[in-house]
């Protein structure tokens, strides 16, 4: 050991040194707290009707939103409403379809079309009801407009752009979770919690068991669960043989972009894959309200050669889901073998990072513009179709703080709880009965495509569109919107369910999701004042508490 003696100049100088130092790093803030009876992550339009039932019943109650724009896809672009069975539509649900009709009665609400000009088709039903007063189609703005209505009249307090910590942001005690800390360092304690997002967040970081993909079929009796090549039931499929090699016939050449060079597996085994996401986008062919499509960041042409080979097969379905929404819009979704949906690029999402998520949604968002930057000026694209997309473009008045781009992703599955209640297909065909209901569905058993691969005889072909209707709208229990007791006894989960794949391709619809949250919060509420775990909330009384606010649980009844 060496010991050195400073000149008292020296030394006077270090310690000025050091007390800078000291005073240079940086205390960090005190945590910004705030407490609710319910807390509901998300902002989602199950989250708004959550948070609006709780306020109703008299439960103090905070939106942590991880989006600045409140609805999800109800704002985000899916206007054309998959409604299936709208009789059985209740409750708060109903109450936002009834708002979009009196919007719509108004005058000046017709900005770029004459009110008897719009076609009134909706999926199965007229986009608006008189009798019912209800309607079914819309803008996505008059959407987000209702939902911000919701919030305003019902005083509730949203805080938005606020991520939760996934790592260590969920304090839990005795399987309770007692608060949630987000990414800026704001801490939100609650007697009881809501997971409304589509990505099950909050329920991952609490330790929820849950399943990402398909289930193999055998695991709950279905039919429809699991690897399903061979089934065609949409018509998202190459219905001619299309080369997906780049030199055509050469396999050495290497396969096109987006074609996966694994074998899908075999019929009813599961997978860790998911059906595709895409953005629902709202076009226009109004001139005045029209923003040509753009050119997006990385554009390569090659990336489309696929689509030019359908188109060369004699495909000429390009408009078949331009679906009419007010205003001479669209709420277009994909269609045909190569479309919007991007097949294959989502299989990691659930479980990303936010950096990782954030580039996911990029890339999905610069596929989608690509597409219609290449159909619109490539050669290959039929003449005819080519000047008819040509008309058409973004909407000026919608998404006007994202380049008029839509604000959320598609997310058509990201986790699903697993509980122990699981929905599948025996109840959504009316095979089984449900249990202690609380809200119903009426949709197809829906899913997209899950992987794009190179069959046996070398042509491409898609996997996983699937379209089994419900003879008759179902109910949807209790038991599938609370985790197991011994896991967590005051979280409640209305958009990520304990379901399997291929119910909740039924289940998960906007006007579904809107139901369950909102008797998700009816059951917390009654947690809360009964002083019990969501487990064990009183069925009796929960039930006539949905009853009374016109909720439907059995369908007749």
């Amino acid at each position: 050991m060496i010991n050195t003696i400073l000149p008292k100049p020296f030394l006077f100088l270090l310690l000025i040194l050091i007390c800078a130092e000291t005073r240079a790093v940086p205390v960090p803030p005190a945590a910004v707290a705030y407490t609710a009876d319910i807390i509901i992550y998300g902002g989602t339009s199950a989250a708004v009707t959550a948070a609006v039932r709780a306020a109703k019943d008299g439960k103090q109650v905070i939106i942590v939103s991880p989006d600045r724009h409140l609805g999800g896809l109800s704002s985000g672009g899916l206007g054309f409403t998959d409604t299936g069975n709208k009789e059985v539509i209740g409750g708060l649900s109903r109450e936002f379809y009834h708002r979009v009709y009196m919007h719509y009665q108004q005058q000046d609400a017709w900005m770029w079309q004459k009110k008897e000009e719009y076609g009134n088709k909706g999926q199965g039903t007229p986009a608006m009801d008189g009798k019912e007063r209800t309607m079914w189609i819309f803008e996505p703005h008059v959407a987000e407009q209702i939902m911000e209505d919701f919030i305003k009249e019902n005083k509730i307090t949203v805080y938005r752009k606020e991520w939760l910590n996934r790592k260590n942001g969920v304090v839990m005690k005795k399987g309770r979770i007692l608060s949630i800390r987000t990414m800026s360092g704001k801490i939100y304690t609650g007697k009881m919690f809501i997971d409304a997002t589509y990505e099950g967040d909050l329920m991952a970081a609490a330790r929820v068991s849950y399943h990402i993909g398909r289930e193999a079929s055998a695991v709950y009796g279905e039919e429809w669960n699991g690897i399903q090549t061979g089934v065609f039931q949409h018509g998202h499929h190459f219905k001619k043989e299309v080369d997906p090699y780049k030199i055509p016939g050469n396999p050495a050449s290497g396969l096109l972009a987006d074609i996966s060079a694994e074998k899908p597996g075999i019929n009813g085994s599961g997978d860790n894959k998911l059906q595709a996401y895409c953005f629902r986008m709202c076009l226009t062919n109004h001139p005045d309200n029209r923003i040509a499509f753009p050119k997006p960041d990385g554009y390569d042409p090659l990336n489309y050669e696929l689509l030019a080979r359908v188109f060369q097969s004699g495909w000429n379905e390009l408009f078949d889901k331009f679906d009419d929404i007010p205003n001479r819009k669209t709420d277009t979704n994909n269609h045909g073998p190569f479309s919007t949906d991007y097949i294959g690029m989502n299989y990691d999402y659930p479980e990303a990072s936010y950096a990782q998520r954030k580039k996911m949604i990029k890339a999905h968002e610069d596929y989608q513009k690509g597409l219609y930057y290449f159909m619109i000026t490539d050669p290959r694209v039929p003449a005819n179709l080519q000047n008819r997309l040509k008309t058409w473009g973004l909407s000026k008045d919608e998404f006007k703080d994202n380049g008029n781009w839509p604000h959320q992703l598609y997310i058509r599955e990201a986790r699903r709880m697993v509980s122990d209640y699981v929905m599948t297909e025996n109840e959504v065909l009316g095979k089984k009965e449900v249990p202690k209901p609380i809200g119903m569905g009426s949709y197809s058993l829906d899913s997209h495509n899950t992987q794009r691969y190179v069959t046996d005889k070398g042509f491409v072909q898609n996997e996983g569109d699937i379209g089994v209707k419900a003879p008759v709208p179902y109910s949807i229990g209790y038991g599938a919107i609370v985790p197991k007791k011994s896991e967590c006894k005051n979280l409640l989960v209305p958009v990520c369910l304990s379901s399997s794949h291929i119910a909740y391709g039924s289940a998960r619809m906007e006007p579904v999701f809107m139901i369950l949250g909102e008797s998700a919060a009816a059951a917390a509420v009654l947690a809360i004042d009964d002083q019990v775990a969501v487990q064990d909330v009183s069925y009796e009384k929960l039930e006539q508490v949905l009853l009374k606010e016109n909720q439907k649980l059995r369908f007749g009844k």
